[in-house]
């Protein structure tokens, strides 16, 4: 499986539909169909098969989906079957709100270290983890770490993502208004809230 040359877009997806499958589980759905799911979660079915079908053959025609079956299959794809320890730097309102988030659990996503650069915040607990020095991301690798988020300002994220790419980590969720460049080896997704909400306006009907 070349997963290179799999769409992005294809990729963005399959957590989405992982999540669906997830609560539909815990609701007792113990199969489902390409439609259902694509009207429980309001895309197209077709859409969901193309998406299944660069990954193989999942479920049976005519029949469907085993819904565990396919929650682990899914989890195997994004590498979500393991769990990930992640550290944040950056505890400011947003990362203070990323560190209470509990919904990272269900992908596998553990935050077990956060990071500052603020004398007053570096010893506090913010739930339940202890604030540490930015100068200590350095020891990410020993600790097994390969995961980063960075909530810091703009004016400080680049310098961040270069410490981070040379404590060992892997993947980077940007939080901070900037673009950041890493080697190719990383992989970055960058998400910029105001950005995204200001493409809503173009999408509301007038009156």
């Amino acid at each position: 499986m070349r997963y290179g040359r799999i769409p992005d877009e294809a990729v963005r997806r399959l957590p989405i539909y992982l999540r669906g499958l997830l609560f539909l589980s815990e609701g007792g759905q113990q199969s489902i169909s390409s439609k259902d799911l694509a009207d429980f979660l309001s895309v197209n079915p077709s859409q969901i098969r193309k998406d299944f079908s660069y990954f193989g053959v999942f479920g049976t025609p005519g029949v469907g989906y085993k819904t565990e079956t396919l929650i682990k299959q899914i989890r195997k794809i994004l590498k979500l079957d393991v769990v990930h320890r992640t550290a944040l730097a950056g505890v400011g309102n947003l990362g203070s709100a990323l560190l209470a988030y509990p919904g990272f659990g269900v992908y596998g996503l553990d935050i077990v270290a956060a990071f500052d650069t603020d004398p007053k915040k570096i010893g506090r607990k913010v739930s339940n983890i202890t604030i540490e020095s930015s100068s200590k991301l350095g020891t990410l690798r020993r600790r097994k770490i390969d995961l980063a988020i960075i909530a810091v300002p703009g004016d400080s994220a680049q310098k961040t993502a270069d410490v981070l790419v040379k404590a060992g980590v892997k993947g980077i969720l940007n939080f901070s208004p900037c673009y950041i460049t890493v080697p190719r080896r990383v992989k970055v997704i960058s998400i910029d809230i105001a950005m995204d909400l200001a493409r809503l306006p173009y999408y509301m009907r007038a009156g």
